[in-house]
């Protein structure tokens, strides 16, 4: 039986169309899941839509629809994003969905009274519409939310509350003892520190006079479930908790790994689990944290009119190269700046100049040379054309100064591959990408040493160990971009014979590439 893999984006709140910030965790997510697949693990890969509260109400009304129409066009602008993204989700969960949905989020409310961890009373507290969450002073910038730069609502009502603060310790040692791994450790240490200070009970739901769009508390109608326990909950209603049918909940959860922003993270590495902990449910094994995107150095901002729409972009660039610049120039776990014309900068420097005439360059001399044939030269041959130049994967000291005993086979297969499946466990996509782009550097430095389309006039037999060496990388970039740049890498492995999902050991290479990879693009002032 394959080992499961369980990871999930959050759940989109549909308050507006998607901007570029849910596509990096779109392609986040699924590079790792594409990864864990080529693996051999068995992956249920989960997306969807919040679509229940008052800032969902608040935009239906001015934009003069009914909730639900107004929900049902935002969230399919989500799901054309996956498509157009090329995201291999295996499923949307809606928290709309009174099918699917609300049955296990019922569940879970039931159980967590059950537990006694549900109680209520009356509270006076600052509301923030654009968190949908109460918030405190600490959380004020200036009598403003820090991160909407709005003034919150005070507000005195009756609600129910969670016992959040009977977990502290539990959650401490959890995310201390890397039970729960919190990716990157800056943000582990920042839950801790969170802790250590201290909870609070949390309100779990609102009166229904003020939210009627969301689910009913079971056994009071007069009032609303919060977004704990309606939103969070998607990920194991998703799985079928709160059905008949718990077969995918028994096989996939825990979720290997919950893929979220930081605003949202408090949600996932303290409340989420401690509900569950509360139910006596397993927590999820690992959370990603990634950081925002700046737009030209500013926050994304309507009034401003810098919000980038990923579906116009992925229209007017493509989608592996929009995949590209994120995953690479976009710090994995940081806050980054995104610009056009710095986009434009990088596809032409990387992608076009680099990976695409890289490819090109070795395909045509196959095809020039060899009528686009290649079988494997003997081990004696391949390594009669050594690499030479100090390789960037070694420092001083170690292997590398034997660059004369190693061929370009040797250093991915022993050297590159075991490099970038470390990085990858880690999470720690950009540097994935990097070591691709060092070892295309390494594979470029190889023709200039060898320099194939001059020394074929005196040498075809050794010119053909070059570019079987060379072809050999290739393929190994093609494999090494499959959860990263699926399509582009599907091209370089059909263009070389290989085929996409082909993982026997390459005897013979047969070239036919069609029309170059990525062609250049102006440049955007």
């Amino acid at each position: 039986m394959a080992d499961k893999f369980y990871i999930t984006t959050s759940i989109a709140y549909v308050n507006a169309r998607p901007h570029i910030g849910f596509a990096l965790e779109l392609a986040q997510a699924d590079a790792i899941a594409r990864w864990q697949r080529l693996n051999d693990r068995e992956v249920f890969f989960l997306s969807g839509a919040d679509e229940h509260g008052a800032k969902i109400m608040r935009a239906a009304e001015s934009a003069g629809k009914s909730v639900q129409e107004f929900v049902d066009q935002n969230t399919s602008f989500f799901k054309k994003l996956i498509k157009d993204l090329g995201v291999s989700t295996d499923d949307f969960i809606r928290t709309s969905d009174q099918k699917r949905h609300f049955p296990g989020a019922i569940e879970l409310w039931e159980k967590l009274e059950a537990s006694g961890d549900i109680y209520k009373k009356n509270y006076i507290g600052l509301y923030c519409v654009g968190h949908e969450a109460f918030i405190t002073q600490k959380d004020l910038a200036d009598g403003k939310c820090a991160d909407h730069g709005v003034a919150p609502e005070k507000i005195e009502e009756e609600n129910y509350f969670f016992r959040l603060s009977r977990f502290e310790t539990e959650l401490i040692a959890l995310i201390s003892s890397g039970r729960m791994r919190v990716f990157p450790d800056s943000r582990k240490n920042e839950m801790l520190a969170f802790l250590k200070n201290g909870l609070e009970d949390v309100s779990f739901s609102r009166p229904s006079k003020d939210i009627s769009w969301g689910i009913p508390v079971p056994g009071d109608a007069t009032q609303t479930m919060y977004v704990w326990c309606d939103a969070l909950s998607n990920y194991i209603t998703a799985l079928g908790f709160g059905s008949d049918d718990l077969k995918k909940f028994k096989e996939f959860w825990p979720a290997d790994l919950h893929n979220i922003g930081k605003d949202i993270l408090r949600f996932h590495a303290i409340i989420w689990p401690a509900v569950l902990l509360s139910v006596g449910l397993p927590v999820p094994k690992g959370i990603f944290v990634h950081g925002f995107i700046n737009v030209g150095g500013q926050k994304m901002s309507k009034s401003i009119g810098n919000v980038i729409d990923p579906l116009d972009f992925i229209k007017r660039h493509g989608r592996d190269a929009l995949r590209y610049y994120l995953l690479r120039e976009i710090s994995t776990f940081e806050d980054a700046d995104f610009t056009e014309g710095r986009f434009v900068e990088v596809y032409n420097a990387d992608l076009a100049n680099g990976l695409g005439n890289y490819i090109s360059r070795v395909a045509k001399m196959v095809e020039q040379y060899f009528d686009g044939v290649l079988v494997r030269p003997s081990t004696e041959e391949l390594t009669a054309v050594p690499i030479k130049k100090r390789s960037s994967f070694f420092a001083p000291g170690d292997e590398g100064t034997k660059m004369e005993l190693i061929s370009p086979p040797y250093l991915i297969d022993r050297i590159v591959w075991p490099a970038y499946r470390c990085a990858f466990e880690n999470y720690q996509l950009k540097q994935v990408l990097d070591i691709v782009w060092t070892l295309l550097g390494e594979l470029d430095a190889y023709v200039q040493i060898y320099e194939p389309f001059k020394l074929v006039k005196t040498d075809p037999k050794k010119t053909k160990a070059v570019l079987w060496n060379l072809s050999y990388g290739v393929l190994s970039l093609g494999w090494m971009l499959k959860p990263f740049l699926p399509d582009t890498a599907d091209k370089i492995l059909n263009a070389f014979g290989a085929g996409s999902n082909s993982k026997e050991e390459w005897k013979e290479i047969r070239v036919k590439l069609d029309g170059p990879l990525f062609t250049r693009k102006e440049n955007v002032n």
